[in-house]
């Protein structure tokens, strides 16, 4: 990655309730994931964002979800960058607004944009899971519990957009089943569990 991560990560860090952050952390995990599973499967564009732009967006995604910005979510994205003295391109700018569709109504552009959709509210799903383990780890959670929660308990983590996320299957976006979405993005927080406290 050529971007400073670490100022941004900074940034969010200092930003964000604890909880949010650890979000932001999961989504960017989501979104690296997704990435390199698409472009090892060439599913990917030469108009789709880099690598680095679609984990930029994961991280920083909720950076205004605090504080004056709240109210004004996710415009407000590069505002609260500035009080950090960091900016982040157009790319990275519409993936992020990609994530609020209600607010935004924004029209998906590209794969990242239609990834930050479908994953945002999954990485919450994907820890509630884990928490109703007796061990509380995302290494000892299946891909089958949480399609099974996600599918038939309804009212678990009943925050879970599950409409946007079963959209990670439309043909004029990611085109992944349900099963691969939720499989890459388990995966892809796994490998940072230790800093999810996971």
């Amino acid at each position: 990655m050529t971007f400073d991560r670490q100022k941004y990560y900074d940034a969010a860090k200092n930003q964000l309730e604890p909880g949010i952050f650890k979000h932001s952390l999961a989504l960017e995990s989501c979104m690296c994931g997704l990435y390199d599973y698409l472009k090892a499967n060439n599913l990917l564009t030469p108009q789709d964002p880099s690598k680095e732009d679609w984990a930029l967006a994961g991280l920083i995604h909720d950076i205004d979800f605090s504080g004056e910005f709240k109210e004004q979510h996710p415009s407000k994205t590069r505002e609260a960058l500035s009080l950090y003295g960091l900016e982040i391109s157009d790319t990275v700018y519409n993936i992020v607004q990609a994530h609020a569709v209600g607010s935004t109504g924004v029209n998906f552009k590209n794969k990242a944009e239609w990834a930050i959709f479908c994953a945002d509210s999954l990485t919450g799903l994907i820890m509630a899971v884990a928490y109703v383990y007796p061990s509380r780890k995302l290494a000892d959670v299946k891909v089958s519990s949480v399609l099974k929660r996600f599918l038939k308990e309804p009212r678990f983590a009943a925050g879970t957009r599950r409409d946007e996320v079963s959209m990670c299957s439309n043909p004029q976006g990611l085109n992944l089943p349900l099963e691969k979405f939720i499989e890459i993005c388990l995966t892809s927080m796994q490998s940072i569990a230790g800093e999810l406290g996971l």
